[in-house]
């Protein structure tokens, strides 16, 4: 399990540090180039579909490292669930 979470890490994909919620679509608009305001609009649009714009967005956020590497899903596995700042 731990081979997964470091090939997530090795994508350089990362929460932003100006996040309103948890930094995802800030990470996306910065891998992408676009603006991230676009990326929050298309985010709340996808929270139209019946589960899976949610679900979705549930499944990045625990797969997603925060800037200092540690993924949410790999700390809860730990049994390290105290909170990120």
């Amino acid at each position: 399990m731990e081979s997964f979470f470091n090939i997530i890490r090795n994508t350089g994909f990362r929460r932003g540090p100006n996040r309103l919620v948890a930094g995802i679509a800030g990470s996306i608009s910065q891998s992408l180039g676009v603006s991230v305001w676009l990326v929050r609009l298309l985010v709340l649009l996808s929270f139209l579909l019946p589960v899976v714009g949610l679900a979705l967005y549930l499944l990045v956020w625990a797969l997603t490292p925060w800037q200092d590497g540690s993924i949410p899903l790999e700390r809860i596995l730990d049994g390290q669930r105290d909170s990120q700042p």
